[in-house]
């Protein structure tokens, strides 16, 4: 196996270090890293799936890396995907390649239809869906046999932090620390930037073509949950969350939906060590609405470099790698003793 390559471990030696000189711009930031740039050593990580039966009758998929899962008193590392994501997704195995090279277990839970099979229930998954977070957690942290490391990326990361928050101070006995990557904290500001311009044109798009189909196929399985032309006409995300996300899982509407489900307002109840990770070019995530220091409490680090986009931070020559973004994060989870 290949060795690690050589990237800044800390948020301070990246702020340095920047982007890459053939690498420019929010946009370019995120498309190139998640198509075009490498994501692990060697062979892909090998990944074995289990399905968990939940407690309303549905089922989800957890995917376990099969490198040190059996490993005695070795660390896991549990990561959640971001909106229409999996264990496939190029952060995902950038992270679990980190886990193979440093000998921990490592975990990813899929939320409810990303595992390549619509579920059974009524309900798919949302940004503030921190009670399955919790539930996932409970879980791996009994099979861990100690408290486990948890990453989240964009929807996943806003997901983990409203755990936290929710949690308070029980949250240590289940994770030790807690990172998000690129998430929308804000989701009332995500959601506006993306459904403008460019964003409009590519990122939306993207996401409502295969955003409606598992709607639909929702539909199939449970007549009458919303209303099908609606949806077919909706030309963005709050149109989307409107017709289905929102109301499916208990909120009155897209407003109510983003404002209880956004992590900013309530970081100063997080009590166990989170870092809350942000470029400020990224075009789903507006640097105005990104928190201060004035705003979250003691156990909250920011780190907020101005370059890297939506989960793309790419290091290296050309095509560049993505692997710098496991080692920055794990090597501040590390830190922390």
């Amino acid at each position: 196996m290949s060795a690690v390559i050589e990237t800044p471990l800390s948020p301070a030696a990246w702020d340095t270090a920047g982007a890459p000189r053939w690498l420019r711009g929010g946009n370019a930031q995120t498309i190139w890293p998640a198509l075009f740039s490498r994501r692990f050593e060697g062979p892909p990580p090998a990944l074995r799936r289990e399905r968990w039966n939940t407690p309303d009758g549905d089922f989800v998929d957890v995917d376990f890396g099969v490198d040190w899962e059996h490993l005695e008193g070795a660390p896991m590392l549990v990561l959640f995907h971001g909106l229409e994501g999996s264990s496939s997704s190029h952060y995902a195995q950038a992270f679990a390649d980190w886990a193979r090279q440093h000998r921990w277990r490592f975990a990813v839970p899929h939320f409810r239809g990303c595992s390549g099979e619509i579920n059974l229930a009524p309900r798919a998954y949302h940004s503030g869906d921190f009670e399955e977070v919790g539930w996932f957690l409970a879980r791996l942290r009994q099979r861990a046999g100690a408290p486990v490391i948890a990453v989240g990326v964009s929807l996943g990361g806003n997901a983990l932090l409203r755990w936290a928050e929710e949690s308070g101070d029980s949250a240590s006995g289940t994770a030790r620390a807690v990172a998000a990557i690129s998430s929308p904290i804000d989701l009332a500001a995500g959601g506006h930037a993306i459904s403008r311009g460019f964003n409009r044109h590519v990122y939306t798009r993207m996401f409502l073509r295969t955003m409606k189909p598992k709607a639909l196929a929702k539909l199939a399985q449970h007549p009458g949950l919303f209303d099908r032309e609606r949806l077919l006409a909706a030309r963005d995300l709050y149109e989307f969350d409107d017709i289905f996300t929102a109301p499916v899982h208990g909120f009155r509407g897209t407003d109510d939906y983003w404002a209880r489900a956004s992590a900013k307002p309530h970081l100063n109840a997080i009590r166990i060590p989170a870092l809350v990770l942000n470029a400020r070019n990224d075009p789903f995530v507006p640097a105005a609405s990104l928190p201060r220091a004035s705003e979250v409490g003691r156990f909250v680090t920011l780190w907020q470099p101005e370059h890297g986009g939506h989960v793309g931070f790419a290091s290296g020559a050309f095509p560049g790698h993505v692997m710098g973004l496991p080692q920055a994060v794990m090597g501040w989870m590390r830190n922390l003793g």
